[in-house]
C-alpha cells in the first residue's frame, strides 16, 4: 500500500513536470475513454522508474479517471451548487469514493451511512480534522467543494455481520459501548475540569491539576484554565486509546484536544504538550492508513518541531538546564523524524524520506535498551516504565539510573505532599469564611484575588459587598426566605438597625443574621445600592412538591453515572508524569525498517536506470 502511494506521488510529479493533461487528447478520447497514447506514456514512465509497466499503466489510468471525475464535479458544482466530497472509507474496504451533496445539507452522516452500507449511529465523519456536527449544514461548518472526508467505523458493515447473528449482536454491543465510552469521556473530563475551579478536599474528591516540568502546580489565567484542562484531559484519554491501538476512538479525543488547545494560544509556544499532540494526531492518521486525509500533515510536523525548539531550546539546552538531561525526550524526536520520513515517502520524495528515516534509525540505536538492564532495575523494585525512562536519562548506566529514579521518587513525593497541604489550607480558609456566613463561591473568589491569604480575602469581601451575593450552585446554599423570621428581625433591630432595612437585609442574605449585620454596620445602617434590589429577585421561594422525594433515586443514579465517568478518566491518566516519553519503540523499529526497505528498492531501481 505504501509503495503504491509512492508510485502515485512520483507519477503525479512526472506528469506535472512534463505538463501532461491526462483528461485531454491524446490520452482521453471525446467519449472520455482512455486513448492509445496512455500506454506509450506508461511504458516510458515504467522504464524511468524501473517498475512493472502494467502497474504503472493502472495507476496512470486511476489518475486520469480521477482527473475527469474532478472536472465533471467542478462543472456540476458551478451549474447546480451540488458539491463533491472525496470519502475515504475504513481501511478494511480499501476504497475512496466520491459523494455528491448540497452545501446546505445537515444530514451527511445519515446519507453517507446509507450510501456506503453503514449504520448511521456507528460511524463518525472527520473533515478538516474536525468531527462533523449533527444539525449543522456543511456551509456552517466551513466544508467546501472537493474536500476530503474520513469515515471512522465503530461497527462492521451490515453485510459482513449478517452471516452470523450472534456476531452481529456482539459487534453492535461493542459499538454501543464504544460510543458510550466516548460520551463518558466527555462528561468525566468536564466534571474534573469543573472541580479544578472548585476548592475540594484532595483526600476525598479527585480533581485535575496542571503542573510544570518539575511536577509543581502552576497558575493559569481563569479564562484559559478550563480549556487547558479539557485539552490535556482529552489528550491523555486519546493517548490511552493509542496505547491500546484503538485508533478509531483515539482520533476524536485527539481532535477535541486540539480544538481546546487552540483556545489557549498564548501557552502553545511555551509547553511541549501541544507539540506531542500534533505527533499523536499524525501518528493516528497513519495507523488508520488515512494519512492522505490529513492535508496539513507537513504543517503539523513542522509545528511540532518548532514548538520543541521553543520549549527545549537549541540543542535541548534549556531542557538540560531544567532536568539535567535530554535522553528521554529523544523519543519524541524519533517519532517526529519517522513521521517526516513517511510523509515524504508518500509524497514521492525518496531522498528526503531516506534522510529522515536514517535520523530516526540513528536515534533508535541510541535509545535501544538492553532487556537485561531493565531486568536488573526490576529486581531493585522499580517498574519497567521507571527503568526505561531512567536508563534513557542516564545513557544506559544501571547504577546511575537507579539513583536517578530514587531521587525523582523522593522529589515527587515531597512536591505532592506540599501541593496537597496547600490545597487543604485553601479548603480550611474557605470553610472559615463560610463559617462567617459567606457562600463558598464568594469565599473562593475572594481567596483567589488574595492569592490564598485569609485576612486579605476578608478585607476584599468587606470592601466589595456585591461579592456576598455570589451564590453556590447547590440547593442548600441557594435557598431563600420569602419572610425572615420575626426573631431574626428583632435581633437586628436590637442592634440599632431600622426594622424595614433589617427585613430587606435578611431577605438578601437568606435569613443570615451575621451577614446582614456585617453589611449594615459596614455601610452605616443601610444596604449598598447594588444589593438593594437583590431581595426582590429572591422573594419568591419555590414550593416543595411531593415529587421532590421521588427525584432522590434519579439524583442518586446521575451521581453514580458521574462517578463512573470520572473513574474511567482517572484510570487512563498515568501516575508517572513522564508517561508520554515512555515507549518500548517496538512499533517504530518495525516501521523504520519497512520504509527504509521501500526507499532502498526505489533508489536501486533509479541507479540501475
Amino acid at each position: 500500500m505504501a509503495q503504491k502511494k509512492y508510485l502515485q506521488a512520483k507519477l503525479t510529479q512526472f506528469l506535472r513536470e512534463d505538463r501532461i493533461q491526462l483528461w485531454k487528447p491524446p490520452y482521453t478520447e471525446e467519449n472520455k475513454e482512455v486513448g492509445l497514447a496512455l500506454k506509450d506514456l506508461a511504458k516510458r514512465y515504467s522504464e524511468r522508474l524501473e517498475c512493472c509497466e502494467n502497474e504503472v499503466e493502472n495507476i496512470i489510468e486511476e489518475i486520469r479517471c480521477k482527473a475527469i471525475e474532478r472536472g465533471t464535479g467542478n462543472e456540476h458544482y458551478r451549474t447546480t451548487g451540488i458539491a463533491t466530497i472525496e470519502v475515504f472509507l475504513p481501511p478494511r474496504l480499501r476504497k475512496v469514493s466520491s459523494f455528491k451533496t448540497a452545501m446546505l445539507c445537515s444530514s451527511e452522516e445519515q446519507l453517507i451511512a446509507e450510501t456506503f452500507g453503514f449504520q448511521e449511529n456507528y460511524i463518525k465523519i472527520v473533515i478538516n480534522k474536525k468531527q462533523l456536527q449533527l444539525g449543522k449544514s456543511l456551509e456552517e461548518q466551513g466544508v467546501t467543494h472537493n474536500v476530503k472526508a474520513m469515515v471512522l467505523e465503530l461497527k462492521q458493515s451490515e453485510e459482513d455481520v449478517r452471516r452470523n447473528l450472534q456476531l452481529e449482536e456482539e459487534e453492535q454491543n461493542e459499538a454501543e459501548q464504544k460510543e458510550k465510552r466516548i460520551q463518558r469521556t466527555k462528561r468525566g473530563l468536564e466534571i474534573l475540569a469543573e472541580r479544578a475551579e472548585m476548592v475540594v478536599d484532595p483526600e476525598t474528591m479527585p480533581y485535575l491539576d496542571i503542573a510544570n516540568q518539575t511536577g509543581r502546580s502552576i497558575r493559569i489565567p481563569p479564562s484559559e484554565r478550563k480549556a487547558l484542562m479539557l485539552a490535556m484531559g482529552y489528550h491523555e484519554k486519546g493517548r490511552a486509546f493509542l496505547k491500546r491501538k484503538e485508533y478509531g476512538i483515539a482520533l476524536p479525543c485527539l481532535l477535541d484536544a486540539d480544538r481546546y488547545f487552540c483556545e489557549c494560544k498564548e501557552l502553545l509556544d511555551t509547553v511541549d504538550n501541544y507539540a506531542v499532540l500534533q505527533l499523536d494526531i499524525v501518528w493516528c492518521y497513519f495507523r488508520l492508513e488515512q494519512l492522505e486525509c490529513l492535508d496539513d500533515a507537513e504543517k503539523k510536523l513542522n509545528l511540532a518541531q518548532t514548538c520543541f525548539t521553543n520549549c527545549y531550546g537549541e540543542n535541548h539546552q534549556r531542557l538540560v538546564n531544567i532536568k539535567g538531561n535530554c535522553g528521554k525526550e529523544k523519543v519524541l524526536f524519533l517519532r517526529l523524524y519517522l513521521l517526516q520520513g513517511i510523509r515524504n515517502y508518500h509524497s514521492g520524495n525518496g531522498e528526503e524520506a531516506r534522510e529522515y528515516l536514517n535520523k530516526a534509525r540513528q536515534l533508535f540505536k541510541e535509545l535501544y535498551i538492553d532487556p537485561s538492564k531493565v531486568h536488573n532495575l526490576l529486581q531493585l523494585g522499580f517498574t519497567a516504565q521507571e527503568a526505561r525512562l531512567g536508563l534513557r536519562a542516564c545513557d544506559g548506566n544501571v547504577d546511575h539510573a537507579a539513583t536517578h529514579i530514587s531521587n525523582r521518587r523522593e522529589e515527587l513525593a515531597q512536591i505532592r505532599k506540599e501541593e496537597k497541604e496547600k490545597r487543604k489550607r485553601r479548603l480550611e480558609s474557605v470553610n472559615t469564611l463560610r463559617g462567617m456566613g459567606y457562600s463558598t463561591q464568594a469565599a473562593k473568589q475572594a481567596l483567589h484575588q488574595a492569592r490564598g491569604n485569609l485576612d486579605d480575602a476578608l478585607k476584599i469581601l468587606l470592601s466589595n459587598p456585591h461579592m456576598w451575593w455570589l451564590q453556590d450552585s447547590d440547593s442548600e446554599n441557594n435557598s431563600r426566605q420569602a419572610s425572615p423570621s420575626q426573631e431574626s428581625i428583632d435581633q437586628l433591630v436590637y442592634m440599632g438597625f431600622d426594622t424595614v432595612v433589617a427585613e430587606a437585609a435578611l431577605r438578601v442574605f437568606a435569613g443570615n443574621v451575621q451577614l446582614a449585620a456585617q453589611t449594615l454596620a459596614h455601610h452605616g445602617g443601610s444596604l449598598p445600592p447594588d444589593l438593594q434590589f437583590s431581595g426582590e429577585d429572591s422573594s419568591s421561594t419555590p414550593s416543595t412538591s411531593p415529587s421532590d422525594s421521588a427525584g432522590t433515586s434519579s439524583a442518586s443514579t446521575d451521581e453514580d453515572m458521574e462517578t463512573e465517568a470520572v473513574n474511567e478518566i482517572l484510570e487512563d491518566i498515568p501516575e508517572h508524569e513522564e508517561d508520554y516519553l515512555d515507549s518500548t519503540l517496538e512499533d517504530e523499529e518495525v516501521i523504520i525498517a519497512e520504509y527504509l526497505s521501500y526507499v532502498d528498492r526505489t533508489s536501486s531501481a533509479t541507479k540501475d536506470n
